[in-house]
């Protein structure tokens, strides 16, 4: 079985694979280039065709694709987008196969680390293809947090504290230019980083223009990316980004921005971190502008040129990468408990850096900060954005925390929960 291997690491997302192929005829596994698609696949697949580097079965998928989906069960399709007509077939062979004898879930597992247009697949029908989202790993996943502290359990209200985990701020910094790309894990901290500026080079000479055939400007694309990098999570407008990527003849085209960006979305490099609209008491004005960020900060890292020692050096700019570190282990961390990360903005000024939510409607809400000396006007934003939010319509916050790079978990005598980096798990 092609799926054991030696050197696996568990990805959070396993038991979420698990549990889809046991509910849906074909799961999707969608992530970045390099994030561990295809290997958490492995784990469970019985079979497999690798679509980017097999030739005959992408000729095979235009002639007679059932012999491409002919294999044990779950089969895995390995970064299905380069042959898209696949889509529908394995949509319609797990309807053939489930009015059939045998089981009809858990037939299929796709990957893919570019998405196409979206007409591909809409028709996809209740209960035939699931998708899961992978990142690339967490702290915990790479075994530098402990996971003492659980989002679920924040969600619920339990917080005991926890003891200082141990990373120094160098150290994180370290591992937040190393990134959690599963490849990286063994090599030194020069090869990844040397890896991330190679990735992005790919990114920024082929991969935009293979999204969707559009032939792209390197150089224009590299000066959109380095433009993310230096405002990372924050909701610089595409009209900014497009004045500070523009070169001598003055800014980008806005509309060209805005296709750079779609299209480094598409390859989920790029995500937005979206607003959240509770029901308020006061009569402020909610703000809607996506905060901005690389699925993983060692992106923006590398498109600066941005060593460890550097970033110490700069730590107004170690702090927006430092945020967009929390965003994905938020995001990562929150998936594993059905729920979803936003930010919350009002006209005021008043800010929050992250609210998750789940299904069940209970939230937190985080400040995100790298000393502990800017603690106390954390908690105080924490708790002016709890008087200002509709309990009655919204409930009330389950845990309000302030998330530190390092030092002990406590409670404070306001009730504001301090929370150490690499003491956040799911």
């Amino acid at each position: 079985m092609p799926g054991q291997r030696s050197a696996y690491h568990a990805r959070i997302g396993d038991a979420e694979l698990t549990r889809r192929l046991e509910s849906a005829g074909a799961v999707l596994i969608e992530g970045p280039r390099a994030c561990g698609k295809t290997e958490t696949a492995r784990q469970l697949a019985a079979s497999e065709v690798l679509l980017d580097v097999d030739a005959n079965a992408r000729r095979a998928v235009e002639v007679a694709p059932a012999l491409v989906l002919a294999g044990e069960t779950p089969r895995l399709i390995d970064e299905w987008q380069v042959a898209p007509a696949l889509w529908n077939h394995v949509r319609r062979a797990v309807d053939d196969r489930s009015a059939g004898p045998g089981t009809g879930s858990g037939l299929f597992i796709l990957t893919g680390s570019m998405a196409p247009a979206d007409d591909v697949t809409r028709h996809t029908g209740a209960g035939r293809i699931s998708r899961l989202r992978l990142r690339t790993m967490t702290l915990q996943e790479t075994g530098v947090s402990n996971g003492a502290v659980s989002l679920r359990g924040l969600l619920r209200g339990r917080f005991e504290g926890c003891a200082d985990p141990g990373l120094p701020l160098p150290e994180l910094v370290v591992q937040l230019c190393r990134g959690g790309w599963p490849g990286d894990l063994h090599r030194s901290d020069a090869a990844c980083q040397d890896a991330r500026t190679d990735y992005l080079e790919e990114i920024r000479r082929a991969d935009v223009s293979r999204v969707d055939g559009i032939q792209r400007d390197p150089e224009n694309v590299g000066r959109v990316i380095r433009s993310v990098a230096r405002n990372l999570a924050t909701t610089v407008s595409a009209r900014t980004i497009a004045a500070d990527a523009g070169g001598a003849d003055g800014p980008l085209d806005g509309d060209t921005v805005r296709g750079y960006l779609d299209a480094l979305r598409r390859l989920m490099v790029y995500e937005e971190q979206p607003a959240w609209a509770p029901h308020l008491r006061s009569r402020s004005l909610l703000r809607r502008a996506p905060k901005r960020h690389f699925v993983d900060p060692s992106l923006a890292a590398a498109a600066l040129g941005a060593t460890p020692q550097r970033l110490l050096a700069d730590l107004e700019l170690l702090g927006l990468l430092f945020e967009s570190l929390v965003h994905r282990e938020l995001a990562v961390y929150a998936r594993a408990g059905d729920a979803a990360v936003y930010h919350y903005r009002d006209n005021t000024g008043l800010e929050v850096d992250a609210v998750v939510e789940d299904r069940r409607g209970e939230w937190c809400a985080f400040e995100v900060k790298l000393g502990g000396g800017q603690i106390d006007d954390a908690a105080r934003t924490l708790l002016k954005f709890r008087g200002r939010v509709d309990a009655e319509h919204s409930g009330p916050p389950r845990t309000l925390g302030v998330i530190v790079s390092s030092g002990y978990g406590y409670r404070r005598p306001d009730g504001v929960a301090v929370i150490p980096i690499a003491a956040l798990g799911p």
